[in-house]
């Protein structure tokens, strides 16, 4: 098999991010005493994120909603923040030595995520058989059946990303790259896509 076989996509992934004036990338040191710490402090960096781009929208409600969209946009954005950030910190290689990073991407209707992280191709092969499950899969009744696994302890629930699809009608698209030099790590990208 090729290299260039080596890349593999899933869901709503977009190859090419079209080009924004409003962005904000976070980088995350990859040594393992820092990743801890982090994992403990997670949703500091996603209401960072939250703060920061819910400085670009009005803090009164719009006709359309009640709700203030200051606020509103401020949850969104930490919540899927955090979420896509717990996963990158708990499924990354901590042998890999390279860094997680979250990106995002304000448009005038849109807000993408991008996250990416370099993880083992064994944890690359459960993740992908629970994505190719949730694409084929009606979103409720997954999210339903996921919710009973986790109250039984069964395995890893991924509710995080259920409820940013369920909840926040996010799209979600991954892509899988294997890197050159160990084809064994695989550097692992998400996108999450959510209107505003």
């Amino acid at each position: 098999m090729t290299l260039s076989s080596k890349v593999q996509i899933l869901g709503e992934f977009l190859e090419e991010i079209p080009v924004s004036n409003d962005y904000l990338t976070l980088n995350f040191s990859p040594t393992s005493a820092a990743r801890k710490r982090r994992w403990e402090h997670n949703g500091i960096s996603a209401d960072f994120l939250g703060d920061y781009f819910a400085a670009f929208f009005p803090g009164d409600a719009t006709s359309e909603s009640k709700f203030n969209r200051k606020k509103t946009v401020k949850s969104i954005v930490s919540y899927i923040a955090n979420e896509l950030l717990e996963n990158a910190v708990k499924y990354s290689d901590k042998t890999a030595n390279l860094p997680i990073s979250i990106t995002l991407y304000l448009y005038e209707q849109e807000l993408i995520f991008l996250v990416t992280n370099y993880a083992h191709e064994i944890i690359v092969e459960k993740y992908q058989k629970f994505i190719r499950e949730l694409l084929n899969s009606d979103p409720d009744e997954f999210y339903t059946r996921q919710l009973e696994k986790n109250a039984l302890g069964m395995e890893e629930s991924n509710i995080g990303l259920l409820t940013i699809i369920n909840d926040y009608s996010a799209r979600l698209g991954w892509k899988f790259d294997y890197l050159q030099q160990d084809l064994r790590i695989i550097h692992v990208s998400v996108i999450a896509r959510f209107d505003i």
